[in-house]
């Protein structure tokens, strides 16, 4: 097996991370990696431009986005190479709006429920595993079993997001970014639907962390019949996770050709 040089999808503390974004260069360089990029939720990257070089590393200024389409429920779509636009920079603050109002409705909720005060930091890039977190500390409850319980999709003290539709968040990140791809499509209860969703998109994150018990081979059958862009990453949401998927050498040089990004 190569070894991985690019981790395309991390997270930090400016949404539902724990990694510091002053701490991704020092962490890539732990793992070797040539690139890596920040995909926040909702918030745009800590770097002003698209592509950033620290400390010998190249990191990517890119984002994730929750969308609704209408065969395949919500999916997320991810965009690298981002450039902030008046349009993209609208919608993000309607969305860090919803997120606050939305962890505030589940808190309230939550408190009621469980009859616990929550001390919660209702700010920016706010979502379900800070308030999951803020449970665990009032009570004897770890985090996941508060998501398995209340705050899951289906449970009691759960509230959705208001999210764009497909077509407008794919229009949004089109035209901030080098390009969108779908994200870990293996994930999403209607597979087949989420790919056709591809054909609206530049391309796919094949390389994740699904387990050994996700079946690739719909996934590999699709991309047989399409050349699309192919990226790949850990969806790290603490240090411990970075570069548990990426690219190798090989397969991150087409990623870095269309980010206009040249690879030693």
């Amino acid at each position: 097996m190569s070894a991985i040089v690019a981790d395309l999808h991390v997270h930090t503390t400016r949404s539902d991370g724990t990694i510091h974004p002053e701490d991704i260069p020092r962490l890539a360089l732990d793992h070797d990696l040539v690139a890596i990029a920040v995909t926040d939720h909702d918030r745009m990257p800590p770097w002003d431009r698209p592509i950033n070089v620290r400390e010998g590393v190249i990191c990517i200024a890119a984002i994730e986005l929750r969308v609704e389409s209408h065969d395949a429920g919500r999916v997320d779509l991810l965009g690298y190479g981002l450039r902030q636009t008046d349009e993209l920079a609208d919608e993000i603050e309607r969305l860090q709006r919803d997120r606050r109002e939305r962890a505030q409705q589940m808190g309230m909720l939550l408190a009621e429920e469980l009859d616990i005060d929550l001390d919660v930091d209702y700010g920016v890039g706010v979502g379900r595993p800070h308030i999951a977190k803020a449970v665990a500390n009032a009570t004897e409850l770890d985090e996941q079993t508060v998501f398995d319980r209340y705050i899951g999709d289906n449970g009691p003290c759960y509230v959705a997001r208001q999210v764009p539709s497909f077509e407008t968040g794919a229009k949004l990140l089109k035209t901030a970014c080098a390009f969108v791809v779908l994200a870990h499509p293996l994930r999403y209860d209607d597979v087949n639907a989420a790919l056709a969703l591809v054909d609206g998109l530049d391309g796919v994150e094949v390389a994740y962390p699904y387990g050994e018990s996700v079946d690739q081979s719909i996934l590999d059958e699709f991309l047989s019949t399409r050349q699309v862009i192919q990226t790949g990453g850990s969806d790290a949401h603490d240090e411990v996770s970075i570069a548990s998927a990426g690219l190798d050498h090989d397969d991150f040089e087409p990623v870095a050709r269309r980010l206009g990004i040249t690879v030693d």
